[in-house]
């Protein structure tokens, strides 16, 4: 999920505590130096079926705002009914590295069918992202130098030296590459840019819906211009300071809930054999682990576009991503099962989604966009006993996760650069302001439920809605009640009763195949987030 590095040796405790001043001080100046900024002038022109599209040149260091520029890609798609039209909502869809652009012209005018009745919907690709200039490409294989690079650390293969080589070298390639766009791209300064936009577009205040990562960027615009927003949505919400200055306690949370969420998984389809076409009888939890083992020692072959065999590994990075949103569940259930019988066809897609594997060979660069942001501005140490020891933990905690948090973090604390401008807290939503709508899982895999409890107290100007359900994130066909509450509040400033609870409505079952076509791509139907890793 979303890196300011702090050194623990004595020289550079110095500089933590200069860190935590700036981190108070400085933010707050830019805030007042992207005010006085001109609004960029937006020409619309139409793109992709009925969108608008422009180029933003907003300041790339807001310290010297008539410094250079950086041109960020923005589109828009009308409101329909434009007598009652209210303004613009802003979206963001996580990471950090995900785009809005394309994703916006991919599946918006489903997603936010009924908000785009009187909203034009507004999405800018960050900083280092998308279309965006200077985005973001270390060109790497994810596979083998990525953060989840195979073979995974653990205490029973650990090598140091391969270890630090493998992930200095991950490091420098992206360094090497992003070098000019990095100190700039924090995720304030992102903040500062929406602001900028904000006013562009003619909107007095920010309405905004924000997803996963998005939270932070949500938290942090409600912190750094607590007076300009009319309403936040604050989606798969994230503990915003654990998550920017306690990131290896956030990681561990995280592989928790994975872990969780695997667990619920390996519940229902013991509970619901058709469903799990019969994977693993009553116990689907031995059964995953007996396959994991034996993919490990004779991988199983696939026969898709991707031909290359299924290990233990892939498995396990391919059922995590399997848990990101229950939707996901019977194509996970049907991959387990077939591979079980010799075809790892399924299981090779889900690893290949995970890892952003392109037919072409090459990555998709947003799991390298996820590592730069994050590293440029989260608190970690460079001590790399400090990460062999996590990783010696998370092992030990973990039976599916354990490479999520730990031997993968050590590039996060290798990483030179610090972006300039970061904003470290505190989180707060001014009690003058409307109060932001937090929304959370029960048993979200990628931001625990607590964490956004923890949000909604940081703020404390804020109200929690709560799903009980499965999955990242809830708005978007998952719950009436859920999206009904998001949609009031966000046309009329109407929050829900405090302590409201919605149940998540998306059964546990396959899809049935189509008149004629055979077998049903109804797995792909699910909103199209869910096949993108957004921390």
């Amino acid at each position: 999920m979303e890196s300011g590095s702090l050194r623990l040796t004595a020289r550079r405790w110095l500089r933590l505590s200069m860190l935590v001043v700036v981190g108070l001080a400085v933010p707050f100046a830019g805030a007042q130096a992207a005010s006085a900024v001109q609004a960029p002038e937006l020409e619309w022109t139409a793109c992709a079926d009925g969108f608008e599209c422009a180029t933003a040149l907003v300041p790339r260091d807001y310290d010297d705002p008539n410094g250079p520029t950086l041109a960020l890609a923005v589109t828009r798609l009308p409101a329909r009914d434009t007598e009652h039209r209210i303004g613009s909502l802003f979206v963001n869809f996580g990471g950090p590295g995900g785009d809005a652009v394309a994703s916006l012209h991919s599946f918006g005018k489903d997603l936010f069918a009924s908000l785009n009745e009187r909203f034009d919907i507004v999405g800018f690709d960050p900083r280092g992202t998308g279309e965006s200039e200077a985005a973001i490409d270390c060109k790497v294989n994810q596979e083998t130098l990525g953060l989840y690079a195979q073979p995974f650390t653990t205490p029973e293969n650990a090598d140091d030296g391969a270890w630090i080589r493998r992930a200095r070298r991950y490091t420098n390639a992206c360094v090497a590459r992003n070098r000019s766009i990095l100190p700039s791209a924090s995720t304030a300064n992102v903040a500062r840019d929406m602001d900028l936009l904000r006013r562009a577009v003619g909107d007095r205040k920010l309405s905004y819906l924000g997803f996963s990562y998005g939270t932070f960027l949500g938290a942090t615009y409600a912190s750094l211009f607590p007076d300009r927003y009319r309403a936040l949505v604050l989606d798969g919400a994230l503990d915003a300071d654990q998550y920017i200055n306690r990131p290896m306690q956030s990681l561990q949370q995280q592989s928790a809930g994975f872990e969780r969420a695997l667990g619920r998984f390996f519940q229902a389809c013991a509970a619901d054999q058709e469903a799990c076409l019969g994977f693993g009888g009553n116990d689907p939890h031995r059964a995953f682990d007996d396959l994991v083992a034996e993919a490990d020692t004779n991988p199983i072959p696939a026969f898709g576009e991707d031909p290359r065999p299924v290990d233990g590994e892939d498995i396990l990075a391919g059922a995590v991503l399997g848990t990101y949103a229950k939707q996901l569940w019977p194509l996970l259930a049907a991959g387990l099962a077939t591979a079980e019988s010799g075809d790892a066809t399924l299981m090779r897609l889900l690893a290949d989604v995970f890892y952003g594997a392109l037919p072409d060979g090459t990555y998709d660069p947003l799991g390298d966009r996820y590592y730069a942001l994050s590293a440029i501005e989260q608190r970690y140490t460079a001590n790399v006993k400090v990460f062999a020891n996590a990783g010696r933990h998370s092992w030990g905690m973990f039976d599916h996760a354990w490479w999520n948090a730990g031997y993968s973090e050590l590039p996060f604390g290798l990483m030179p650069i610090q972006a300039r401008d970061a904003f470290y807290g505190p989180f707060h939503a001014s009690r003058s302001a409307p109060a932001i709508l937090v929304v959370a899982t029960t048993y979200d895999p990628a931001t625990p439920y607590r964490g956004s409890k923890r949000l909604v107290a940081q703020l404390e100007n804020a109200l929690l809605l709560t799903m009980k359900g499965d999955g990242h994130t809830a708005y978007g066909g998952n719950s009436a009640c859920i999206d009904a509450g998001v949609d009031a509040y966000l046309t009329s400033g109407l929050l829900p009763s405090p302590g409201t609870v919605c149940e998540q409505e998306i059964p546990f079952e396959q899809p049935q195949p189509e008149a004629g076509r055979g077998h049903s791509k109804g797995w792909f139907r699910a909103d199209p987030r869910i096949m993108r890793t957004f921390r």
